[in-house]
């Protein structure tokens, strides 16, 4: 008789999630499922809405990464109302936004993803937290983190307004210019920033790849998948977080698509399942042939690792020094193995510190010019970034007031759901067997998630008008016993 094994809730994410694990009379795994409950309703509160509002409406979708949506929103508004920012606000922006994935990419290195690899992903539970790590790296790493996130917050809240909910972005450029004595401090603060980065990267490479065990870990089929991956290049398809093309690799690492943002909707469609809140993007030139992995499946990801794997470079040195240095330690591009995302994540680290010190010490960005006002009648506006989770598209149509008639936001854990429900399955396959289930053995089934740092609050966004939520019972033959809807 089989038996099942519930994670409620998983942890140290953003959102809410559970795993049920399928084992048979033998004590193995069969099936994992990842599901999430949660339903959030933000497309439906767009419509009526003045579009000028939206970037103060998105960012309420998530305390973690609002600067996200705030950025995707305000050039979805550039987008909509047909202008183009002057050269400064662009360049304020980028450099707004770097600081912001340097921040956020801090906080899931060190507090969310950190206990399991510096502390160690079997290690008691009690001591798998951010007072763990601060035992392992030491009191004065501690201070250093809290004090560069700290740092990094107090000059967004000075460009920005507010530090978690900004009230920077407006259509055609920025609300106010920089003044010189952010700018002064700007600069000073940026080498730290680009010290405080490299310290990460050498903390990665002394706790986490000196020990041969995390690294075969790294390098196991139980945390392996061969998709596709997307990720935002410059013209030279090189990685940028604020703007450009869409590019599209496949598993072998041959690039697949590249596009323009206005053209998603004939390059990805969203498949529904009826027991998760949340949709599975798929590439349609492939279509959608079910959770299988390989150039047959039209399941794709984004996030760190994605981006590296989509890109052919970064527009920095020393973060390209870091980039090159990954991929010949793991055996060349692309990279499919999903615990490699905290290592492409601390690369962008890197990126972003050296983008904010360039931009930082560009005398436009004390130029007083930072809005062009609109003078076109909206109908239709689309735009993107690189949220720290990856590719964040937003796409609203409006009246010829502005008014939001209908709202898409395709958020990154969307994009990666897809994914995610394949590594779940599939360490939970490799991992459990013959019945033998401790808590460390749990945790390493969540380590499959976490890579990714997804964010579910964003992710669950649809509101059909109603909550079809529908479970379905399987036996472990895969034959469906009963279906309980509300």
């Amino acid at each position: 008789m089989s038996r099942q094994i519930v994670i409620d809730p998983i942890t140290r994410l953003e959102g809410h999630g559970k795993i049920v694990i399928v084992l048979d009379d033998n004590g193995n795994c069969v099936r994992a499922y990842f599901q999430l409950p949660e339903l959030r309703g933000f497309e439906k509160f767009a419509e009526g809405r003045h579009a000028e509002d939206m970037p103060q409406i998105t960012p309420r979708i998530c305390g973690v990464c609002p600067t996200a949506h705030h950025m995707a929103s305000t050039k979805t508004l550039d987008d909509l109302f047909k202008v183009d920012p002057p050269s400064a606000a662009k360049k304020i922006r980028e450099m707004f936004y770097n600081m912001f994935m340097l921040e956020d990419h801090a906080l899931h290195f060190y507090i969310l993803a950190g206990p399991d690899f510096i502390v160690g992903p079997d290690a008691p539970k009690e001591e798998r937290n951010v007072v763990g790590v601060l035992r392992k790296v030491g009191t004065e790493v501690g201070l250093k983190v809290i004090g560069t996130r700290k740092n990094i917050r107090k000059m967004m809240e000075r460009i920005g307004g507010k530090p978690i909910h900004p009230v920077f972005g407006l259509p055609g450029g920025i609300s106010k210019p920089l003044t010189e004595d952010i700018v002064r401090d700007l600069r000073a603060f940026a080498d730290e920033w680009l010290e405080f980065s490299k310290f990460t990267l050498n903390v990665f490479k002394n706790i986490v790849l000196k020990n041969e065990k995390y690294v075969d870990l790294i390098k196991s089929e139980a945390y392996t998948h061969r998709t596709y991956y997307m990720g935002l290049v410059d013209s030279k398809n090189r990685v940028n977080f604020y703007d450009g093309m869409i590019r599209v690799v496949d598993p072998d690492g041959n690039e697949f698509a590249k596009f323009d943002v206005h053209d998603y909707l004939n390059h990805i469609a969203e498949h529904v399942e009826p027991w998760t809140y949340t949709t599975f993007p798929f590439l349609k030139r492939v279509g959608w042939n079910g959770f299988v992995d390989g150039k047959q499946s039209g399941i794709y990801s984004v996030a760190p690792l994605a981006r590296l794997n989509a890109a052919d470079g970064m527009a920095t040195s020393l973060a390209q020094e870091a980039y090159e240095e990954m991929y010949n330690t793991l055996g060349g591009k692309p990279v499919h193995y999903t615990l490699a995302n905290h290592w492409a994540r601390i690369i962008e680290m890197v990126y972003a510190a050296e983008r904010i010190k360039e931009l930082a010490n560009d005398p436009e960005i004390l130029d007083k010019n930072v809005r062009t006002l609109p003078s076109e009648k909206p109908s239709v506006g689309i735009g993107v970034v690189e949220a720290p989770r990856g590719t964040l598209i937003h796409h609203y149509e409006t009246d010829e007031r502005g008014v939001i008639k209908k709202a898409n936001l395709l958020v990154a854990t969307q994009h990666n759901h897809a994914r995610i429900s394949l590594s779940i399955d599939k360490a939970a396959r490799s991992l459990i067997r013959g019945g033998v289930v401790s808590e460390g053995l749990l945790n390493m089934v969540e380590m499959a998630f976490r890579a990714y740092d997804p964010c579910h609050a964003c992710a669950t966004h649809s509101l059909p008008g109603s909550m079809p939520l529908a479970l379905y019972i399987y036996n472990t033959r895969g034959e469906l016993l009963r279906v309980v809807k509300r």
